[in-house]
């Protein structure tokens, strides 16, 4: 073997000569010990091709080794070990990108937008009663019973439309979107216009003319209310109704594993339509795994290593006569007769692949199984050892009486070996780290539930959002769509939603149109004749 090839993550340039091989040894020596201080020792280096941007391909970065204390840490795959980038170093780098300052002048901006232009709805009727009796007090008619009435209709209708748009504007973002809601833009800008052609109305109007009609002025505040009232019905259609019919069906797919979910939407933009896949995501799809995908990468390595041959017989084509022509034919011959036996070599290594496929996954389920065994074995053991004091027992002198916490800490050793061998045979380890299990077996003693329903958390993966959340909470999606995100869904339209480990294709599909007829059955029509036969049983 080409002992050579195990540096091929090593890169080394130097000014001086590199003709010396020894120089090369010693520098190789001075890389490493340099490397031991860095922490570039928690990486694999790999070399990349310079066309490769950093961290470019998802399933490289899937190719980790695996670390033994229950996956508290896992590097990104650099093209070099003195530029090494670390987990840690990329979830920090994107939540300082998350918490910047752009981003919050960005989600505060419109906050600020929607507190003036709800301040100026509120104020305007509340301004069209006062300044009448600031500025010509002594001009004004007296107020009837009529127009008392008419207070009372002003301020209840106010209370019901700031505890309306309270609840359907002033709830908490769920996301960051790319571009404006235009549904929502457009109510903004016709409440703008509303209450500008109102003030323009009642400037000329009323204040010039100081109209003595107070009555009058009372109920044209009243006909502004009613109309903001109507606005906000509009806005529950259009941002709440308009969605909740099921138009289209749309399939998403992860680009890693194939793992896929179909959904019915309704009316809605491309970015729209992607936070809602996307929320659906952390609850449906099992938890991405990388780890899952390195045991098939590394098969596909070693069916595609280089092969060797070897000339056994010595026999190869001998060139009749010294000279350049000959022995350039000579080493062409050489070549073919080379690549033949390449040829033949791949293609019985190819007819024998799948039946190295069925033994490894045979092997692997076989691992799993007695794996899990011991591990339920383990756990119902550990669990004998609690038992829930009754209230009469509670009463008496206090023994060896532990809170769940306490109780967990103390039946963890028994069952740790075995489920920490669990959860490395199947690429689990870093999904759970030793005080969330401990945290979990606390809660399952403290609500008295049985060992099966602490393993199944472990046994069977469930969605994203079960696991911690370091392994959500950093993510940023990127929506790729040839269309404009603000445009509506489509038969036949295709975006896609990326972020550092892998994406989401998503393909839409419209519900067909369905046709039913129906069919009147009389129920005079249900008799029926009983034939005999002789050759009957009856």
């Amino acid at each position: 073997m080409d002992t050579e090839s195990t540096y091929s993550g090593y890169s080394y340039y130097s000014g001086r000569s590199r003709g010396s091989h020894r120089h090369g040894e010693r520098s190789r020596d001075r890389h490493k010990s340099r490397g031991k201080d860095s922490r570039s020792e928690k990486s694999v280096t790999i070399t990349a091709p310079p066309a490769e941007p950093l961290l470019a391909d998802p399933a490289v970065r899937g190719e980790q080794v695996q670390d033994d204390n229950w996956g508290e840490t896992t590097t990104a795959v650099t093209g070099t070990s003195e530029h090494s980038l670390s987990q840690e170093d990329v979830v920090r780098i994107t939540k300082d990108l998350e918490e910047s300052v752009g981003l919050d002048c960005r989600r505060y901006l419109g906050l600020a937008l929607a507190v003036v232009l709800g301040l100026l709805v509120f104020l305007t009727p509340l301004a069209f009663l006062a300044l009448p009796h600031l500025l010509w007090p002594e001009k004004l008619q007296s107020c009837g019973t009529a127009c008392e009435g008419l207070f009372i209709s002003v301020a209840f209708k106010l209370l019901i439309l700031l505890l309306a748009v309270w609840a359907l504007f002033f709830r908490p973002p769920r996301a960051g979107l790319p571009r404006v809601f235009v549904f929502r833009a457009l109510l903004a800008v016709l409440v703008l216009l509303f209450v500008a052609s109102y003030w323009l109305f009642y400037g000329v109007r009323i204040l010039d003319s100081q109209d003595e009609n107070y009555q009058g002025i009372v109920q044209y505040a009243v006909s502004l209310v009613d109309a903001l009232l109507f606005i906000h019905y509009l806005a529950i259609v259009l941002l709440e109704l308009r969605q909740l019919q099921p138009c289209f069906s749309v399939c998403v797919a992860r680009s890693t594993d194939g793992e896929a979910r179909h959904y019915n939407l309704g009316q809605l933009s491309i970015q729209r339509a992607a936070l809602a896949i996307l929320e659906r995501y952390y609850c449906d799809f099992p938890v991405h795994n990388p780890a899952l995908l390195s045991a098939s990468k590394s098969r596909a390595a070693k069916h595609l290593a280089g092969l060797k041959v070897y000339n056994v017989d010595g026999e190869f084509p001998e060139a009749p006569a010294e000279g350049p022509g000959n022995n350039a034919a000579a080493a062409a011959g050489m070549v073919q007769s080379q690549s033949r036996a390449m040829i033949a070599a791949t293609a019985r290594r190819r007819d024998t692949s799948h039946n190295e496929l069925y033994y490894e996954e045979a092997e692997h389920e076989r691992r799993v199984r007695k794996r899990k065994s011991r591990l339920v074995v383990a756990v119902e053991e550990a669990f004998t050892h609690i038992k829930r004091m009754q209230e009469e027992e509670q009463k008496k002198a206090p023994g060896d009486v532990m809170d769940p916490r306490e109780a967990a800490q103390a039946i963890f050793p028994s069952m740790a070996r075995a489920l920490q061998k669990y959860l490395r045979t199947t690429k689990q380890q870093h999904c759970h780290s030793m005080e969330s299990i401990q945290q979990h077996l606390a809660f399952c003693i403290t609500n008295n539930m049985t060992p099966k329903a602490f393993l199944e958390c472990y046994l069977t993966p469930g969605p994203t959002l079960q696991y911690g959340r370091d392994h959500w909470l950093a993510r940023k999606w990127t929506l790729i769509s040839e269309a404009s995100v603000t445009s509506g869904l489509k038969d036949g339209s295709t975006f896609a939603l990326r972020c550092l480990d892998f994406g989401l294709v998503v393909t839409t599909k419209r519900i067909p149109y369905i046709q039913m007829s129906e069919e009147y059955i009389d129920p005079k029509s249900h008799k029926f004749v009983l034939r005999l036969q002789s050759e009957t049983s009856v």
